[in-house]
This record gives structure tokens, C-alpha cells and sequence, in this order.
């Protein structure tokens, strides 16, 4: 049994920030499918691109300096996701959702921020269980996890789906503390915005390092 990665698409009618990623089954024996309880683990490949000078910059704080690159760009977990292929003979598609954060304490939304334009190297990693229709009725077998599956995400894709679900904004979490503070902050400035908040606390650290 085979997998391919042939797209991916932004889901805009999700309750979060979800891609869609477009998967080719092709199975060689002949034996009929009844289902297929699909895993995948998906790892990020990032040594397999290059870099600008402004993306450089951005991933310091995942990576280091550029020359420890060697070093420390190692491939990482993305995500992990389920899904349930229906019945088949010989070939199907189905499309696997991808939920998404946007929660900059993760590594991979670091990563995947930093990143302008290019493509995104990923491994698909599948494992499971296949349930199939044999003379004897229904058998059962193991996915291995030797099959795998390279593709390239197009960064754009990424960035379409986080500007439709946080069009023109961005998303950070707080300690409850450093939040409360803030929120004393923004009170006793009488700050509309927390956009004013950030901008205002920002001002005065260049004040004061002038």
C-alpha cells in the first residue's frame, strides 16, 4: 500500500484554523478495503530550504546563529491527526484536516511565522490499521511506519488560512499574572486597544534606551 500527498487547502469552514491535505491511496494486491483507521505523524524537514536574510533572523531563536545551523536545524514533530478512509479496490483519495494553532509558545508556529515565501518541507509518517475483505471474511493488518510521504506545503497556504482565521492579528499567551498587570495597564492609561498597550510599553522602551 502507497500514500501520496498530491495538495493542500485551506479549510475556511472550520471551528479552528485547520488545512486540508489532499492524500492518494493506491493499494497493488488487488484485496478489497473495507476501512483504513489511518494515522499520520507529520514532521517538519526545515535543512531542506533555504533561508533570506529576514527569515534568518526570525529562526535565531529556534536554531541559534546561522553558522550552528548544521548543528541544531534538526527535522520536528509537527502535529499528529487521525482519519477514517472509507471502502476502496485499488485506488482512492480522501483529504486528511490538520488542525492548526496559532500559539507562538510551540515551535512550529514559530517556525512555520518566520517563514515568507517557499515551499515548507514536510514528512507524512503513516501508520494503522487496515481492515480488509478477504475469502474468509473480514482480516486485519498493521500499517508500518516505513510508509512515508514527502511534500512541499506552499507557504502561501499557511498564510492564507491564518489570515482568514486571525485576518491582521497575531495571538500570544500570557501568564495570569503579567495578564492582570496589563490589564491594570491598560486601565490607568485608559488604552482602548491591547494593540495600544503593546505600542505604548514599546515606545517607552525606546524612550528609555535613547
Amino acid at each position: 500500500m502507497n500514500f501520496q500527498i498530491v495538495g493542500a487547502r485551506p479549510e475556511r469552514h472550520a471551528a479552528v484554523p485547520t488545512l486540508m491535505f489532499a492524500l492518494k491511496i493506491e493499494e497493488t494486491t488487488g484485496i478489497v478495503i473495507h476501512n483504513i483507521v489511518l494515522r499520520c505523524q507529520i514532521r517538519i524537514e526545515p535543512i531542506r530550504r533555504q533561508y533570506s536574510r529576514e527569515e534568518e533572523s526570525r529562526l535565531t531563536e529556534l536554531f541559534g546563529d546561522t553558522p550552528r545551523w548544521g548543528d541544531t536545524m534538526k527535522p520536528f514533530l509537527w502535529t499528529h491527526l487521525s482519519a477514517t478512509i472509507p471502502g476502496f479496490q485499488g485506488k482512492t483519495e480522501a483529504e486528511l484536516p490538520v488542525a492548526c494553532t496559532y500559539d507562538f509558545e510551540i515551535a512550529a508556529t514559530k517556525y512555520l511565522h518566520s517563514l515568507e515565501n517557499g515551499d515548507i518541507s514536510l514528512l507524512m509518517m503513516f501508520s494503522g490499521t487496515v481492515f480488509e475483505k478477504g475469502a474468509h471474511g473480514m482480516q486485519v493488518s498493521q500499517i508500518p511506519w516505513s510508509k512515508e510521504a514527502n511534500f512541499r506545503l506552499p507557504v502561501r497556504v499557511w498564510q492564507e488560512m491564518i489570515d482568514h482565521y486571525f485576518p491582521n492579528s497575531g495571538w500570544l499567551r500570557l501568564n495570569r499574572e503579567t495578564l492582570s498587570d496589563l490589564m491594570k495597564f491598560k486601565s490607568r492609561r485608559a488604552l482602548a486597544t491591547w494593540d495600544e498597550v503593546i505600542e505604548t510599553l514599546l515606545l517607552n522602551s525606546r524612550e528609555a534606551q535613547a
